[in-house]
């Protein structure tokens, strides 16, 4: 297997790489046959919203081709991330979020030929270098086991549950794990 290496886009590089992320995204959450179109859509969305938030980064992992992406953004103050939260917001990160101290991993995907090769923990790593966050977060469908684990392993910790919507949207967990600088 080739050289993996990491790069940091700005949000107008990320933007021009949105159609290749995309693909990425096809390739990296292969979905039943005949789901891509409508996923890829989706994520399309999701990443057009997510790039305009403020504070928004974002890393690619290539061998030359895209192999593998994480991009995140400083959660918003007003606590609209912990929207649909199941229960009581913990208040350590209720706290942390009013100050601007969470970041949120929006998206981390790799190709399953490059999985445990370490390329998604050296891309998160690298997306969270110049954070000032003592606190980061991600959320992971609860059906998603092997995500789950994952995080699991990279030492974050279950936070809590929530529902973005009620419209057939899978369940949510949310992680999270303390920065250290």
């Amino acid at each position: 297997m080739a050289e993996v290496f990491l790069r940091r886009l700005t949000r107008w590089q990320a933007e021009a790489q949105r159609e290749a992320v995309a693909d990425l995204y096809v390739e990296a959450y292969r979905g039943p046959s005949g789901e891509e179109f409508r996923g890829r859509g989706a994520f399309l969305r999701r990443f057009a919203e997510h790039i305009q938030r403020p504070g928004f980064e974002m890393v690619i992992a290539s061998d030359p081709s895209l192999v593998g992406c994480a991009y995140g953004f400083p959660a918003e103050r007003d606590g609209r991330w912990w929207q649909g939260f199941n229960g009581q917001v913990p208040r350590e990160l209720e706290e942390l979020t009013a100050s601007g101290r969470v970041f949120v991993v929006a998206e981390l995907m790799v190709l399953p030929a490059h999985r445990r090769g370490h390329v998604a923990t050296r891309l998160q790593e690298t997306l969270l270098l110049r954070s000032n966050a003592t606190m980061v977060v991600t959320l992971v469908e609860t059906a998603n086991g092997a995500a789950r684990s994952a995080v699991r392993a990279w030492g974050w910790q279950p936070t809590g549950r929530l529902r973005r919507s009620d419209d057939g949207e899978p369940e949510l967990e949310a992680w999270s794990r303390a920065l250290a600088h």
